[in-house]
């Protein structure tokens, strides 16, 4: 077992160093000396303050420029923001769909062209952190990296090559951060919220209560084993049956039954509602909204009600795999996922019927940063002078 470990790193650190070394000239590994090519492509806005526990960290009172990474099943998605007194600013972003979980479900390994997809990602976010001055980072990877066989020694390369600290979280802290980053969109006046966040190799799924002196505060949560790449994997994407939608739906149905046995008993007002992250939803706003092109500021926020979720969903799963293809919300990278997100969203509508629903275009990486941040004591956490 030893030796084919060790073939299998040197396999991945041939992968790494063929996607990550300079071109003649160009960057050198490590700090200083990284390409300063970037495709910004800033947040305009700032984000609110986000309810989160004060974790253990170092205090920077000056602030600084913070870095969230996150690595999940599907896509690496990075955010650069400086904090301010009304929360951050992002400077910089990058999202890619990297697949890197392509294959987990049935092979219970991450495939070499999936671990080379997902390198040439990773470089691209070492690079902007070290273009923006990034002084303090935190790097996670979720589900793919977390069931894979391989996983470890991914991680273990990655750090080696790129000099990126992958930090394999565990599910609990998953649920927890998608709560502290997207749980400010809330209604405030609802005794409770059910928030989600649809994955690619697992889902969250979060029971938030609301208490003047604590508000957002989880109360439960639970981290299925099945996301958007594992669903089509096992029931297909392109072609989707009205068969094979109802399985999907089914599927996750059974799999969400514990947590719904859970909180049968939490309190429900007339102000209830579903609170979703994740690209089926975003995708769902933008097929509502006949986005020619999407707009996060058209979508980040937005609320559906029963009805307008129900027609979306049924436009998208009318359409062909082309038509999906084609459409500027989805894109061919998509197509094959998004009516397996629709049939986890579909299960947990089922079990949790609410007249409305939020979109939110935010998730793991501003819950990050609301963590390193609180931590520190800048931004709106800011200590006045004088004061512990």
């Amino acid at each position: 077992m030893a030796c084919k470990r060790v073939a299998s790193v040197d396999r991945i650190a041939t992968l790494v160093w063929q996607s990550a070394r300079p071109a003649q000239g160009g960057a050198r590994r490590g700090g200083s000396g990284l390409s300063q090519v970037s495709t910004w492509s800033p947040d305009p806005g700032f984000h609110a303050p986000f309810s989160t526990e004060n974790p253990a960290g170092a205090r920077n009172d000056r602030g600084g420029i913070y870095a969230a990474l996150d690595l999940g099943t599907n896509n690496c998605r990075l955010l650069v923001a400086r904090p301010t007194a009304q929360g951050f600013r992002v400077i910089d972003a990058f999202s890619r769909i990297v697949r890197l979980g392509e294959g987990l479900s049935l092979t219970g390994r991450l495939s070499e062209t999936a671990i080379a997809r997902t390198l040439e990602a990773l470089k691209v976010c070492r690079d902007k952190m070290a273009a923006r001055g990034v002084t303090r980072a935190r790097t996670i990877a979720t589900e793919a990296c977390r069931s894979a066989a391989n996983g470890p020694d991914f991680v273990a390369v990655v750090r080696e090559q790129l000099g990126i600290e992958l930090e394999i979280v565990d599910r609990e802290t998953e649920a927890h951060l998608a709560a502290a980053g997207v749980g400010d969109l809330a209604d405030k006046e609802a005794r409770s919220t059910v928030m989600f966040d649809i994955g690619g190799g697992s889902s969250e799924i979060i029971w938030l209560g609301f208490d003047p002196r604590a508000p957002n505060r989880v109360k439960a949560w639970e981290s299925l084993r099945l996301g958007v790449v594992s669903l089509a994997e096992t029931f297909g994407g392109v072609d989707v049956s009205d068969e094979a939608f109802a399985a999907m739906t089914a599927h996750v149905s059974d799999a969400l039954a514990p947590f719904v046995a859970r909180v049968a008993d939490e309190a429900r007002c007339d102000r209830f509602h579903l609170l979703g992250t994740s690209g089926t939803v975003t995708t769902i706003a933008g097929v509502h909204l006949n986005l020619a092109r999407y707009d996060r500021r058209a979508v980040d926020g937005l609320w559906l009600g029963r009805a307008e979720v129900d027609e979306a969903i049924a436009r998208l799963r009318a359409m062909s795999y082309a038509e999906r293809a084609a459409n500027a919300c989805i894109g061919h990278e998509r197509a094959d996922l998004v009516l397996a997100g629709c049939a986890i969203l579909e299960a947990i509508r089922k079990h949790f019927p609410a007249e409305r629903l939020r979109i939110a275009d935010r998730g793991l990486r501003e819950g990050i940063l609301s963590h390193m941040m609180r931590a520190d004591g800048v931004g709106p956490h800011r200590r006045p002078r004088g004061r512990w």
